[in-house]
């Protein structure tokens, strides 16, 4: 291993590493492959189609097996993290009990702490297993080595046949435009107020109605089907963090980016993406 990193920078969230990823599937014809960030507590992963599933569907699909094996299990999702945690059907059969919370790694350990999760999951790929699974730390080998258990668990099944299983949405990379760090707060708080007056009027997303903005960490925008938008500043760099998931079409995601887009350009201190939909 090279430490100055050649090719790119290892982020599990970087489509640059994934297609990488993608690449050696198709070259190899292995069942997954896995990716690690520089300091080892993160994890991607790429099915055996040499599709990215990314960290918070990987979580659900985690959830779902563990919930199967332990009743009444709890979960914390962060909240860049899928809709699907608060409606899916597997885990209400299971009697699984989903919460969502802010992202940021002492955020997640309280939180799984205090709710006494089995598995707390972060889109940017930390997973926290607590007892009787972990010690409630994010380590993405021992992630990697519950993902081989979950394919264990399921000896008829590859990678892509349970991702298949989930109920299909369109989910975005996260992206960060940039933000300098002593504005970046200021700056979600104005859109967070721009979101909220727009909700109050009555504006459509996308044709559809807000039911929702969650605030616990930045605006989560919650249409009537269930689709979303977050905005919030990043924890740790000069840049703002935007997750869109529509449980429609991609159309309907690119139009949500779109109006995520058209608000951020009424802030002048807000700069270029890092990446975008593909």
């Amino acid at each position: 291993p090279n430490s100055s990193f050649p090719n790119y920078n290892p982020n599990p969230e970087s489509l640059v590493m994934l297609d990488d990823m993608k690449r050696k599937i198709r070259e190899t014809n292995a069942d997954l492959a896995f990716g690690f960030d520089g300091d080892g507590d993160r994890l991607g992963v790429v099915d055996n189609n040499a599709e990215v599933i990314y960290s918070d569907k990987l979580g659900l699909l985690m959830a779902r097996n563990l919930s199967s094996k332990i009743p009444g299990a709890k979960f914390v999702a962060d909240i860049k993290s899928t809709g699907l945690f608060s409606t899916d059907p597997v885990l209400a059969l299971n009697g699984a009990q989903t919460e969502y919370g802010k992202t940021g790694h002492s955020y997640m350990k309280r939180q799984v702490h205090e709710a006494g999760a089995v598995l707390g999951i972060e889109k940017s790929g930390h997973f926290y297993f607590s007892p009787p699974v972990g010690l409630g730390f994010d380590c993405s080998l021992h992630a990697a080595l519950q993902v081989c258990k979950l394919l264990g668990d399921n000896p008829d099944s590859s990678l892509s046949d349970l991702y298949d299983e989930l109920p299909q949405t369109w989910s975005s990379p996260t992206m960060s435009p940039y933000c300098e760090d002593s504005k970046k707060y200021e700056v979600v708080d104005r859109i967070t107020t721009k979101l909220n007056k727009f909700h109050l009027e009555d504006g459509l997303v996308n044709g559809k109605k807000i039911v929702k903005i969650m605030t616990l960490n930045g605006a989560r925008v919650v249409l009537e089907n269930n689709s979303w938008f977050l905005v919030r500043a990043s924890s740790n760099t000069p840049n703002l963090v935007v997750v869109c998931e529509s449980t429609s079409s991609f159309e309907e995601l690119k139009n949500i980016f779109g109006f995520v887009k058209g608000i951020l350009k009424s802030e002048p201190s807000i700069g270029d993406f890092d990446q975008t939909l593909g």
